[in-house]
């Protein structure tokens, strides 16, 4: 009982370990609070946190206007997603909460779902009305706008957690740097024309779709003279005060311990001049009139609006957690330590549920705010913590003192945020220096994302990004290869001066896997490699055969043991055109069967243009070949017995492993195709054939054979190392294709 007693509790201990190890792996903050250094990092997380927090605030009004919500949601926004991903979340540094592109992309879908021209009234019934005069229910509009945002955002987190569960963290990976540069320098584009409207205070229609953005700038540039001159001017100066301040912050970084938090500072003074001014009454400026103070009850998505908004959510999803990732990779680098992928999907996905709850819009992470709460001194998410506070005394005290604020501001704000986007714009000519296929998949996913907006735009950079690793792979980087001399080492011809060709061999490196989509690619390769075509090749002999076979029959040549004469006294008339109609008959040869040996590259007795073939060895580089599919082996074989019939003998080399199996599992090998034409490396198939055409230079029996003067009939000729010998049984030839070969 003492031994069964003693080993139940190891049992225990593990099983409490491995409790606390997955407990663990779904709360990270069970890992990082334990060992949080407070001496040392609670003093630079308060003050990053409330630095943070001051900029987050204003921006979650900001952003509320891409949303196409009233801004004091935008307040909600910046605070519950902060709460979830501070237990769940594997980044340290990143500021959770909204961000421009995928706010943007959440606006796009509500102002879908829900435009203006559903909530048209009776003016008796108006609570407000648009720049023409049409009175529309704002109150309604807004409501449904808010419920269709937060079951989006519902929606999104349902989806982030599934594939958070699902471990696919990796279809991040297909979102390459090209296509999210692309992407997000043309959401900056579509933002920037979405508040364009409200820097003028012009009144326009909320269009969607493709075109949407040059409708809106045509409609935009068409009312331009109703702009109101107190909200642009407050917006310009506003960039323009933001985007100095921003760039003295970079430029003297290292001198100034925190950034000047100006969009704080702004907001500020903007609120002010609005409230003293009275600009709303005075110049009719656009205000933000009204922020609701303390938080509203949570309520349930509208499942029903599920089916209308599962394509646009698995976009969202998709982009939000990429951005995120993005940021949190580059600063675990930075800080060395790393950030989980699926649990960052699960965190943002229980994030985005619980935020979606309480009327918030989807959450990812800015760019900006994430760089402030790291370069105040920021160590750990209790940063994001404290400035999840900040945001928190917004909602319940201050947000009343921020109704005064112009409109036009909060865009300018937002405008002036976009600057690190837009510069990606000077990374195509790098891009186009380094890799041009890369700078193509940037401006396509742009333009493409600009002209059919940001949903389909992303979904078309995504699919062209994909058509150039199809094509890559399609249409690879193949080549002749030679020696180096005195090595074992083979370079492409093209690339290098002192490369010899081994003599009567050529050799073709594939760089890619073969599959059904580029045989074909093998097959132009290996004829660009030899300089002919080996169908060709053998067709062509066949018929000069054939026309050998009639002028025997016609008594214009003789076969002999010896080979072919002419008859004393008669006129050789073998030199008929190549375009002759071909006899198809079955000839019979009136002469015993007789060997005989035929110089394909010397001048034959009849007019057929024959290529000529100065290899007598074809070798095939495979190290670069992964893998191979049913119908590339299939086309191999066919490769290789093409070649064998015009005396070519067929090599293969540095093949991967896994190959030998997978063509013995495709019946590759029989008892023409053997493994001995495998070798190691190519320069054991080199040595190989070396070997080979020394041993068939000492041992050639047809030497026995044939004595024929090459003075006479240039075109038999004695068997050499250099020549292409080949052995046809003249009584054989009664078919098109039953040409005799030998290999000498």
């Amino acid at each position: 009982s003492s031994l069964a007693g003693g080993g139940s509790q190891p049992r225990g201990v593990c099983s409490r370990k491995r409790a606390f190890q997955i407990a663990r792996s779904f709360l990270p903050i069970l890992e990082w609070l334990p060992n949080y250094r407070v001496k040392e990092w609670l003093i630079s997380d308060v003050i990053s946190g409330v630095s943070t927090g001051l900029v987050a605030t204003l921006q979650g009004l900001a952003y509320a206007l891409l949303v196409a919500v009233p801004v004091g949601y935008g307040l909600y926004s910046a605070f519950f997603p902060i709460l979830t991903y501070f237990f769940l979340g594997t980044s340290r540094h990143i500021s959770v909460g909204p961000f421009p592109v995928v706010s943007l992309m959440v606006g796009s879908v509500v102002l879908s779902m829900a435009p203006d021209d559903n909530f048209l009234i009776d003016g008796s019934n108006a609570t407000g009305t648009n720049g023409t005069g049409t009175l529309i229910d704002t109150e309604s509009r807004d409501a449904q706008r808010v419920l269709i945002a937060s079951t989006l955002t519902f929606l999104v987190g349902i989806l982030q957690v599934i594939f958070g569960v699902l471990q696919i963290g990796f279809i991040v990976r297909y979102l390459a740097d090209p296509l999210v540069g692309g992407f997000t320098t043309a959401a900056a584009f579509q933002v920037l024309v979405s508040q364009l409207k409200i820097v003028l205070n012009v009144s326009t229609k909320n269009y969607n779709g493709v075109l949407s953005i040059i409708y809106t700038l045509i409609e935009t540039f068409e009312k331009i003279g109703t702009t109101n001159i107190a909200d642009l001017t407050a917006g310009l100066l506003t960039i323009f005060v933001c985007m100095v301040v921003k760039e003295i912050n970079d430029r003297f970084k290292h001198k100034i311990p925190i950034p000047i938090p100006i969009e704080v500072i702004v907001t500020i003074v903007a609120t002010g001049i609005s409230y003293a001014a009275d600009l709303e009454k005075k110049y009719n400026a656009g205000i933000v009139k009204s922020i609701p103070r303390g938080f509203l009850p949570p309520e349930p998505p509208d499942v029903s609006l599920f089916s209308q908004m599962i394509a646009a959510s698995f976009s969202i999803a998709i982009v939000a957690y990429a951005i995120a990732v993005s940021v949190g990779k580059v600063y675990a680098t930075k800080y060395d330590y790393a950030i989980d992928g699926n649990q960052e999907f699960i965190a943002f996905g229980f994030s985005n549920i619980f935020s979606g709850a309480f009327s918030c819009f989807v959450a990812t992470t800015a760019l900006s705010r994430t760089a402030v709460q790291e370069s105040t001194g920021g160590k750990t998410q209790v940063a994001g913590i404290i400035s999840a506070g900040i945001v928190l005394i917004s909602i319940v005290a201050l947000g009343k003192l921020l109704e005064p604020l112009q409109k036009s501001v909060l865009a300018a704000v937002v405008i002036a945020n976009l600057k690190g986007m837009f510069m990606q714009v000077f990374d195509v000519p790098r891009l186009w220096r380094q890799n041009k296929v890369d700078a193509m998949i940037w401006v396509f996913t742009c333009v493409a994302s600009i002209i059919l907006g940001l949903d389909l735009g992303l979904l078309a950079g995504l699919l062209f990004g994909l058509l150039t690793v199809v094509l890559r792979v399609q249409f690879p980087s193949w080549g002749g290869f030679g020696n180096i001399p005195g090595t074992d080492i083979y370079k492409k011809v093209k690339d290098y001066k002192n490369v010899i060709e081994p003599e009567g061999v050529k050799i073709l490196k594939f760089s890619s896997p073969i599959f059904y989509a580029n045989i074909d690619g093998l097959k132009s390769s290996l004829k660009s490699t030899v300089g002919f075509d080996a169908v060709k090749v053998y067709n062509k002999r066949l018929k000069a055969l054939r026309k050998i076979q009639k002028l025997i029959k016609k008594g214009k040549l003789k076969a002999t043991k010896n080979g072919i004469i002419s008859e004393p006294g008669i006129n050789n008339e073998a030199f008929e055109t190549d375009e002759d109609p071909e006899d198809n008959e079955d000839l019979q040869v009136p002469t015993k069967e007789v060997e005989i040996q035929v110089d394909w590259n010397s001048e034959l007795p009849v007019k057929v243009n024959i290529p000529k073939v100065p290899i007598h060895s074809l070798i095939l580089d495979f190290g670069a070949v992964t893998f191979l599919d049913i119908v590339a082996v299939r086309s191999i074989k066919t490769i290789i017995r093409e070649f064998e019939r015009i005396d070519v003998r067929v090599y293969f080399a540095s093949y991967q492993d896994n190959l030998i199996s997978q063509l013995e599992r495709s019946a590759f090998f029989d008892d023409i195709v053997r493994k001995d034409i495998f070798f190691l490396t190519v320069h054991d198939a080199v040595l190989y054939i070396r070997n080979q055409m020394t041993y068939s230079d000492n041992q050639d029996p047809i030497f026995e054979k044939v004595r024929i003067s090459s003075s006479t009939f240039p075109f038999l000729l004695p068997s050499s190392v250099h020549s292409c010998n080949f052995h046809y049984s003249m009584a054989r030839l009664k078919t098109r294709h039953r040409a005799v070969v030998q290999i000498k």
